[in-house]
């Protein structure tokens, strides 16, 4: 298994236990050193705090370890393409290289919306890698909201049922 892989599956992983909470499956790892040195999944529905995303989480910790905002030298690994709020992040904490596994097509500000990681206005550019286990992330989010739906589905059922019972008019 190649260095990505074998990230990116730590990534992985990550994502199974934000699903595990009911959380939508985002993991990242940040690399220093061939090292795993920061790793954080989604909690922005446990915490109700729109800010506890994967990348922004693992910045964090990462910046604690190394005892510095500027993450020079490190590998960001995340299982969905960043979006702004992650991409600005990651552009200020001088994070050279970013690998993600699925394109977001609705949030992705690496490649999808907008280019920010490789705009050269900015004064510090990455490295990008996308579709590094591309399939195993994406089917992690596509059967995560299909479940979501499905369950959404049979919670309304249920009211209508609960409704007819107690007013059958």
């Amino acid at each position: 298994m190649n260095k990505d892989h074998y990230f990116m599956q730590l990534a992985i992983e990550e994502a199974q236990k934000a699903e595990s909470l009911g959380e939508v499956p985002i993991g990242a790892v940040i690399v220093y050193q061939n090292q795993v040195i920061a790793s954080a999944h989604n909690l922005r529905e446990t915490s109700q705090n729109a800010v506890t995303h994967a990348e922004l989480m693992a910045i964090q910790r990462a910046c604690d370890v190394i005892g510095s905002w500027r993450l020079e030298e490190t590998t960001l690994y995340v299982t969905l393409e960043p979006c702004p709020m992650c991409a600005g992040a990651i552009l200020q904490s001088r994070i050279p290289r970013v690998v993600y596994g699925a394109r977001d097509s609705k949030a992705g500000c690496v490649d999808s919306l907008y280019h920010l990681l490789n705009d050269s206005r900015f004064n510090h550019e990455c490295q990008v890698t996308e579709g590094v286990l591309a399939d195993q992330c994406s089917g992690l989010l596509t059967n995560f909201f299909r479940e979501l739906r499905a369950r959404k589905k049979a919670e309304k059922k249920a009211r209508n049922l609960t409704k007819t019972k107690s007013n059958p008019l």
